[in-house]
């Protein structure tokens, strides 16, 4: 028997094990994809030359392998192997609510492919649902999670700049990666044009300046490729597999075990707790049950909500810790819409080096420094480049030496910012398991029924509008301006299926983590956001599962649990 199981080995699995195992619990961490190990499966070194088809996978296997996989803007020859294949991982929809399930199953998880901006959740996010009537209220406030925000930053190292803005709190950061000639113009007319707007360094997990408990892990400062989607050689920025394992690891007190799909969560009726997980082995298909005191579900938040529903017993005939009849529902994504992309004809005649892993941040403005007709906000993330050789001789006739003297000449300045926009909980919006289809191991599959409310659709209105009208500010022409929202679930920030809140009746978790249901079970993933505010959210779950790792190994040394 273990002290614990830790169901996922992503972004907030990664960090459960680390702090279990930190605090002397005998962990076991089962991971549903196939060992990985950092250095030698990724494409990390491939020069442009090397990655096969110019990065572009050939249609007919997209169309059969990778139709919802592809939709990543992370999704290429280089990347290929880390996600999985759509047609081996069926789920289903309604006809006219489509919802794109980005997912990677691999020791690690999504957690090698994301997109690493790291930003907290700010009091007024954890207010809002009390505020405003919707979803449960947060049984926690914005205090008793900084201590954690503060823990978490500075283990895997984020850098930014410090705003002091009560809508993005600070944090314990890296120095930012500065903005660049055309984004500091921007930002002037942004700031002086629109008062109560920022324009700041996009707060990004990579190591602009390695500490030492980073380079203890083997990890360095970033060397300004840009190809962390990859797997960086060089630990620069923050996954599992290169930095939140390998620290569990050095306690001696943590197993793995890969190619481990999880079926259900044993629960015993006569302690009211929960013994054991189920797992049905990949390849052989064969199950077993592993034992444990405590259980940590960091499975993603659909998968959580999967295997809670799954876990059926007498003592609960609709899924394991659904006495509220709330898991699976309030599924939330944050809305991405279209990018506004312009010309900036006024900016610097200058350039850059190398290639920076993060741009420019636009923190929320409405319904904090000017209102709206909409509830909650949305916030902006891109960057200003300039056109290269790439442009001025990649398709344009001629050769020889004007040729050459084209290509040293260089293009104009281009800006494209797009918004997140937050999604209201709505407990319509929910998972359910599919009686009729199960997958290859004999587990039902999932329906995911997802859509975007009118509240979204003003803020999308908004991030278009907005964005123009910034664009102009700064003398740049708009080149693109459609109004079109991404389907749920290409935000790859899915998250509300098994919520946090205060009344038993209308959530599953407590204010830490645990399942009022069943106490020694716990929910640290996606799954437990009791809404989404508009900040991109892995920070917040890895600081939900350091605070739960820290409550639920105090409870079992008190036995509590």
């Amino acid at each position: 028997m273990f002290d614990a199981i830790v169901i996922g080995s992503g972004m907030s699995g990664g960090i459960a094990a680390k702090e279990l195992c930190e605090r002397g619990l005998k962990t076991l961490v089962l991971e549903r994809g196939q060992k990985m190990e950092h250095g030698v499966s990724n494409t990390d070194w491939m020069q442009p030359w090397e990655v096969p088809n110019a990065g572009m996978v050939p249609e007919e296997e997209l169309a059969r392998d990778y139709p919802v996989q592809s939709q990543c803007y992370a999704f290429s020859t280089s990347t290929q192997h880390y996600w999985v294949k759509d047609n081996e991982h069926p789920y289903s929809t309604p006809a006219d609510k489509p919802f794109s399930w980005i997912r990677g199953y691999h020791l690690g998880g999504r957690s090698i492919m994301w997109g690493r901006q790291s930003y907290r959740l700010s009091p007024m996010d954890f207010e809002a649902n009390a505020k405003d009537g919707h979803g449960s209220d947060w049984p926690i406030r914005y205090e008793d999670l900084a201590p954690w925000y503060d823990h978490v930053e500075k283990f895997i190292g984020v850098s930014g700049s410090k705003e002091g803005l009560p809508q993005l709190p600070d944090g314990e950061f890296l120095p930012p990666f500065e903005l660049n000639d055309a984004e500091n113009a921007f930002k002037k007319a942004v700031e002086g044009k629109f008062p109560g707007r920022k324009v700041i360094p996009g707060r990004t997990a990579n190591l602009s300046q390695a500490q030492p408990h980073h380079e203890e892990l083997g990890r360095g400062t970033c060397q300004v490729r840009s190809l962390c989607h990859r797997g960086c050689i060089y630990g620069a920025y923050h996954s599992s597999l290169i930095s939140s394992l390998p620290a569990a690891e050095r306690t001696g007190n943590l197993t793995i075990v890969t190619d481990a799909i999880v079926h259900s969560i044993v629960h015993d009726p006569a302690t009211g707790r929960a013994t054991g997980v189920r797992v049905i082995d990949a390849n052989t298909r064969e199950g077993r049950t592993y034992e444990a005191r405590i259980i940590f579900s960091c499975a993603s938040t659909i998968g959580t909500a999967q295997i809670l529903l799954n876990s059926k017993s007498e003592a609960f005939p609709d899924g394991l810790a659904n006495s509220s009849d709330m898991v699976g529902r309030n599924l939330m994504d944050h809305l991405m819409s279209t990018p506004v992309i312009g010309v900036l004809p006024a900016a610097p005649n200058t350039y850059y080096h190398g290639r920076r892993p993060t741009g420019l941040c636009i923190p929320r403005y409405r319904n904090v420094n000017e209102t709206a007709d909409f509830l909650r906000g949305f916030a902006y993330q891109g960057s200003a480049y300039r056109e290269g050789w790439r442009s001025t001789a990649l398709g344009s006739p001629g050769i020889g030496e004007k040729l050459k003297e084209r290509v040293r000449e260089l293009g104009p300045w281009t800006i494209r910012i797009g918004g997140y926009g937050e999604m209201l909980p709505n407990p319509e919006n929910r998972v359910t398991l599919n009686s009729d289809q199960t997958d290859r191991w004999g587990i039902p599959t999932v329906d995911i029924n997802c859509s975007i409310g009118e509240n979204e659709q003003k803020i999308a209105a908004q991030i278009i509008s907005d964005g123009k009208a910034m664009i102009e500010a700064a003398g740049g022409t708009v080149v693109s301006n459609v109004h079109k929202l991404a389907p749920p679930g290409l935000g790859v920030h899915e998250m509300g299926t098994a919520c946090m809140g205060k009344d038993p009746a209308t959530s599953v978790l407590n204010r830490y983590n645990q399942t009022h249901d069943v106490p020694n079970l716990f929910v640290t993933d996606g799954a437990a956001m009791a809404s989404s505010g508009c900040q991109n959210p892995s920070l917040t779950y890895m600081a939900l599962s350091a605070r739960a790792a820290h409550h639920a190994a105090e409870f079992l040394k008190e036995a509590k649990i």
